[in-house]
């Protein structure tokens, strides 16, 4: 009895946070924050933000397959905020402490021209970034 309220204590409030964090860069990124509560909406949300296709939603309610794309999602949406991969695998495994600091970090949505140019990557993979330097030494 004591180890069930103890554990409540503790897990409903870090769950309202991470709520609070996803609701928060939701809008930051332009999308209606009340969807990261909606089921599978707010994997639909993911997509978009991310910039990948609808469809992708699919493959995240693949059992094992989910894993490995929802991490891909989270690195994308990472990006989109001007963060590295390694925020996006934050976002993923440590999404209690990672989603706040997106939400009501300083963070900007960049959208998709500008965060492929952030991240140095187009939509083609080509590094932009590399093109850009040659360019502007010669």
């Amino acid at each position: 009895m004591i180890f069930s309220i103890l554990m409540f204590v503790i897990i409903v409030p870090l769950v309202v946070v991470v709520i609070a964090g996803m609701w928060k860069a939701f809008e930051k990124a332009g999308q209606p924050g009340w969807g990261c509560l909606v089921p599978f909406y707010n994997y639909y949300l993911f997509t978009v933000i991310a910039g990948r296709p609808g469809w992708w939603v699919v493959l995240l309610l693949l059992p094992y397959v989910n894993i490995i794309f929802l991490i891909i999602v989270f690195i994308d949406i990472a990006k989109k905020f001007g963060k590295g991969t390694g925020y996006g695998i934050g976002l993923a495994l440590l999404g209690f402490i990672f989603w706040p600091m997106l939400g009501f970090g300083d963070a900007q949505y960049l959208g998709d021209s500008e965060a492929s140019l952030e991240s140095g990557v187009s939509s083609f993979g080509s590094a932009e970034k590399d093109i850009n330097t040659e360019s502007e030494e010669k």
